[in-house]
């Protein structure tokens, strides 16, 4: 593969947050308004699914139990889009990585290519939030109160983690999510202007939003 990288005013954000935080909705905002690409790992495996491929029939029974699907066939399906996204803008990823060793693994692939997340943003909203919001969107029978507090426990053991590797690594920007979607949204926007005209966003530190508290 020919070696690429990404343009030097590209900006690159990584969602953080529960499921039912708002992370698709955010990302489609932050993307609008900075001129990048939304990246949802979550749509791309339900296209594939949907389409009956060889990763959607993989990841199917997987995806439907709450459960993290294997790193390797998301990093392999998010190369190409995280490429091609870092070279015309940037990108708003929404959903991967959910566990340190993801990160990690996707920061030794990515951070070679110059392609690596520079600001990570984190939504916090109560569980029972998250579980009204989830149960208002439910897809199908498979999302019952039982799964939907499962995959919360999931991210609470797996992806939580991921605040304080962010936080040391990279900028870490704190967001009360249960908020009405036009506060949340400003709250975002404010601080990732504020982030990107800093000389640089590979800083060892974290803002937070004085509303989570």
């Amino acid at each position: 593969m020919t070696m690429q990288s990404a343009s030097p005013r590209a900006k690159r954000i990584l969602m953080v947050g529960a499921p039912g935080a708002g992370k698709g909705t955010q990302a489609d905002a932050i993307a609008k308004q900075f001129g990048i690409t939304h990246i949802a790992s979550g749509d791309l495996l339900r296209k594939h699914i949907s389409d009956g491929t060889t990763i959607g029939k993989t990841v199917e029974d997987i995806v439907n139990k709450g459960e993290l699907v294997p790193d390797a066939v998301i990093m392999d399906m998010l190369r190409k889009p995280v490429l091609s996204a870092s070279e015309t803008g940037g990108y708003v990823l929404d959903g991967f990585p959910r566990t340190v060793e993801q990160a990690e693994a996707a920061y030794r692939t990515a951070g070679s290519l110059g392609v690596g997340v520079q600001i990570a943003v984190h939504l916090e909203v109560p569980e029972e939030e998250l579980i009204r919001r989830m149960l208002a969107r439910a897809r199908g029978a498979d999302d019952t109160v039982d799964v939907i507090r499962h995959r919360i426990k999931v991210y609470e053991e797996k992806t939580r983690p991921l605040l304080e590797y962010y936080q040391s690594r990279e900028l870490l920007i704190q967001v009360n999510g249960a908020r009405p979607v036009s506060e949340v949204t400003w709250s975002i926007i404010v601080q990732l202007q504020r982030a990107f005209k800093r000389p640089n966003t590979h800083v060892r530190q974290a803002t937070a939003d004085k509303a989570v508290a």
